[in-house]
């Protein structure tokens, strides 16, 4: 029996709050559910079964969207002050989780809750309030139709410096798909949150602390905090510190998995122009750290124009190899303008990239649209944030503008479940190729980080195998922890013994006698209870895979060879994952397994 109190971290209780008549609720929150899902992504899973109707539209007034906490935020342990923001994808059909740093999250916690949970959908554009006093609604006509940043920055004008928001931009007013949810200038970026809150007529969502955490035991957090900061900031984090992710491009280029035009090519021969280390010779740059967090990854370019963009490794990728613009500054340009419309980089790039290329195949009307046209990139990004000319399709991401456009387009469409590619190239990642195509959020490389795997030697990235599936397998899960705990994957490499130490963590906070055994389980129920979510919406082993372009064309590499992923290759470690996983033969939950990872109340 539960105690009554909940354990250290955790309120032990969520918000419910219905923006059509404004009323809001309380929804308990057992013990055995928090040690069960943890909080962010696992917790989201759980609530998102409970309170999504199954089949619900994305878009509709009964689709709810979550904000997860988790018991370490509000902690001092570095990179905790993390939140998700869970909904059903109105891009992908699909359950969809995004991670975000800010002090949005410390503050929502700090309202008492472990989630928050909008349902329902207001009548004019509103912004929901939650502090000590409740929950309510205040009219926000004024901030409709603004960048999300200068709706944030208004709101904490009018409201006080206490309050912390999360808003859209006008990408997310006008249904983009993969619009992004804003804060701190930060993303909740991908899968079409923003749309999801747009849909509601809710430009933002504003918290004020009203509470502290209580830890277990404080003092052994503080001890843990000290220690998990100063390994932070050891040789594991080097590169983020010193040139930020950016520091990747130069590295994947040399070894031909650099998506280049479309993934047309895997090398990029401009690729220095956009690199971290020429651009900080030339630019003016300036460190940044999310909220508690001693790594400071993100690196802010100062443009010639004088504009300044946050450059991070995905949205340069996106924006410049991807389309084929190898010029720094319209980089930076784009990058800035998908802020502030509040559009994902890396499905913006990627529908773009595919329009370049059916623009240059003679399948759409649009002679303007080129590969390595800087100006045509900028237009493109203005229209589909204005959801105007060719806009008006490509905000619908590259799945659906390639059912519009046929042809054979979708063969090229970089997409995954609906969720673009990121940058990484699965004919040379093999391992990755396999934890992108069964990934339950779609084509993610922070769901399924597989590509360090490829990339350590211990096996041939480019003929995938067994070991690729178990290092699938294992990054899959260990993403699963992480995002549940929150913690950021940049401290990945400063556990030597990954889920001993989390253990520990978490038992200091929480007064759990947890282990490593087991977290294991917990990572394996959050992987299957999000499977389990898509299941009941209509996913099949069909939307397990990658575009036929991966399967079918090779890609040449720096090296002279040819590196090729089959479709037959692909299957056959698509059908040991499920066997892994102890899945059927069409990926779905055995009945056993479901009631051995205590998912029957679930499905």
């Amino acid at each position: 029996m539960e105690s009554g109190r909940p354990a250290g971290g955790y309120f032990g209780r969520g918000l419910v709050v219905d923006l059509t008549d404004g009323s809001a609720e309380h929804l308990h929150l057992p013990d055995a559910v928090l040690r069960a899902y943890i909080g962010g992504a696992g917790l989201g899973a759980w609530l998102m079964h409970r309170l999504a109707p199954a089949n619900v539209d994305p878009l509709g007034p009964d689709a709810p969207v979550l904000f997860c906490f988790s018991p370490l935020v509000g902690t001092p342990l570095t990179t905790s002050a993390k939140f998700a923001v869970v909904a059903k994808s109105p891009l992908t059909g699909m359950l969809n989780d995004a991670l975000a740093s800010s002090h949005f999250a410390i503050a929502g916690k700090l309202t008492g809750h472990d989630a928050i949970a909008v349902r329902g959908a207001c009548e004019e554009p509103s912004v929901l309030l939650v502090d000590a006093d409740g929950a309510r609604l205040e009219a926000a006509g004024d901030l409709w139709g603004l960048p999300a940043g200068e709706a944030e920055a208004r709101l904490r004008e009018r409201l006080g410096k206490a309050w912390r928001i999360v808003a859209i931009g006008p990408a997310g007013e006008r249904l983009v798909k993969y619009a992004t949810a804003s804060h701190d200038g930060r993303h909740a970026g991908r899968g079409g949150l923003g749309a999801v809150l747009g849909a509601k007529l809710l430009k933002a969502v504003a918290v004020r602390p009203a509470t502290k955490v209580a830890p277990a035991d404080p003092q052994a957090v503080l001890a843990a905090a000290r220690e998990l900061r100063a390994r932070s900031l050891g040789a594991a984090t080097a590169k983020y510190r010193e040139l930020g992710t950016l520091a990747n491009l130069l590295a994947f280029n040399a070894i031909s998995t650099l998506p280049t035009r479309n993934f047309q090519a895997a090398t990029f021969s401009d690729a220095p122009l956009l690199a971290a280390e020429n651009l900080a010779e030339a630019r003016a740059v300036t460190r940044h750290s999310c909220a508690s967090c001693s790594i400071g990854c993100e690196h802010i370019y100062r443009g010639s124009g004088g504009t300044t963009a946050r450059v991070e490794y995905e949205n340069v990728f996106a924006l410049g190899p991807m389309c084929g613009v190898s010029d720094p500054d319209a980089v930076l340009e784009a990058s800035r303008r998908c802020d502030d419309l509040g559009l994902d980089t890396i499905s913006a790039g990627g529908t773009i990239a595919w329009a370049m290329e059916c623009a240059e195949r003679g399948l759409i009307d649009a002679p303007w649209l080129r590969f390595g046209d800087a100006r045509a990139l900028l237009r493109a990004i203005e229209e589909i944030g204005e959801r105007e000319g060719l806009g008006a399709l490509l905000g619908e991401g590259s799945r659906a503008a390639a059912r519009v456009v046929g042809q054979g387009s979708a063969a090229f469409a970089p997409q995954v479940k609906g969720l673009e590619l990121p940058g990484y190239e699965p004919r040379t990642l093999q391992a990755m190729a396999l934890g992108l195509a069964v990934n339950a959020r779609g084509a993610d490389h922070n769901r399924s980080g597989a590509y360090e795997a490829d990339l350590s030697g211990r096996h041939d990235r480019l003929e995938g195998g067994e070991p690729h599936v178990a290092a699938a397998i294992e990054t899959e899960d260990r993403a699963a922890i992480m995002d549940s705990l929150i913690l950021c994957k940049f401290l990945r490499g400063v556990f030597a013994d990954p889920y001993r130490e989390w253990a520990h963590l978490l038992g200091t906070v929480t007064g759990w006698d947890i282990g490593p055994e087991e977290l294991e389980a917990t990572a394996r129920r959050i992987v299957l209870a999000k499977r389990a979510f898509n299941a009941r919406e209509g996913w099949t082993r069909a939307d397990d895979g990658l575009p036929e372009r991966l399967l079918s064309e090779p890609v040449h590499l720096a090296s002279g060879r040819d590196a090729v992923m089959t479709r037959e290759r692909l299957d056959h470690m698509i059908s040991r994952y499920y066997e892994a996983r102890g899945l059927d033969a069409s990926g779905r939950l055995s009945p056993a397994q479901i009631e051995d990872l205590g998912l029957a109340a679930l499905v």
